[in-house]
């Protein structure tokens, strides 16, 4: 995959993201167990593990989705405080809305197939309250060009576009704000490579120019590898490992990690 050239990030000593000990169980299945995870601004945060693992599960708590039996999750931002897992549904909205955007997996997931690629990116600005026609228009044209979706496709519904020009519509949707923190769900599977890779440098891109901070699920260590700073390895709803990206690429203690890399090498 190519890598683009890395901008020197700044990372400071006060996390954006805190997630201390959260407990999922889905009936008889424990989902996630005692999971904590810290995202610094500006840094790329990548989570890797088997399906099963529990990484999915962790990004829709992030996202806000859903609600874990225990556990806490702050954001280091001037209007936000507490433990948002107590915030009421249109509190959750609204912050998804303004502060958060994610990019799914599925496509379907995250956008309205047979509205305009414009009108998807455009809706989100409608929830934060943006009523304007003009603004809207320019606003999701600005997203989406900045996502380098081809704007001559502008109108043209998602149904009617390839896999890799959906994702981009969902990632032009979850710019359009400027969120706090992106999230994104296996963003390159079901992509050929070539488009894997057009997508990933346009991750790194906006990564550099927006400073966003990012938490990216993989099963993939290559699309770790080339978009993360830092790596959690979960297993069983649990973190066996965490460290920054080469050393736990290059040096992995843990058993399941070196599976995972030598599995990959």
């Amino acid at each position: 995959m190519t890598r683009v050239m890395d901008a020197p990030r700044i990372v400071t000593t006060k996390p954006l993201v805190v997630v201390r000990n959260v407990d999922k169980n889905y009936g008889s299945v424990q989902a996630l167990r005692q999971v904590s995870a810290l995202v610094y601004p500006g840094e790329v945060l990548g989570i890797v593990g088997e399906s099963g693992s529990g990484k999915s599960t962790l990004l829709r708590m992030m996202n806000l989705e859903e609600t874990p039996d225990s556990g806490t999750y702050t954001l280091d931002l001037p209007d936000v405080s507490g433990n948002l897992f107590e915030l009421d549904r249109f509190a959750r909205r609204m912050l998804c809305a303004t502060r958060i955007g994610i990019v799914y997996q599925n496509p379907h997931h995250g956008l309205l197939m047979r509205h305009s690629s414009s009108g998807n990116v455009a809706e989100r600005l409608l929830v934060a309250g943006e009523r304007n026609f003009a603004t809207l228009r320019a606003k999701a044209k600005s997203a989406l060009a900045a996502s380098e979706f081809p704007l001559e496709r502008l109108d043209a519904p998602p149904i009617e576009l390839s896999g890799g020009m959906q994702q981009r519509v969902q990632l032009a949707k979850a710019i359009a704000l400027e969120p706090a923190l992106l999230l994104l769900d296996e963003p390159t599977t079901g992509l050929d490579v070539s488009v894997q890779a057009l997508v990933l440098d346009t991750l790194k891109r906006l990564q550099q120019e927006r400073r966003i901070t990012m938490v990216i699920v993989s099963h993939d260590l290559g699309v770790i590898r080339t978009v993360a700073d830092r790596v959690m390895v979960m297993r069983r709803g649990e973190v066996v490992e965490a460290g920054l990206v080469d050393q736990i690429f290059q040096d992995p203690q843990h058993a399941y990690t070196q599976q995972l890399v030598h599995a990959k090498l």
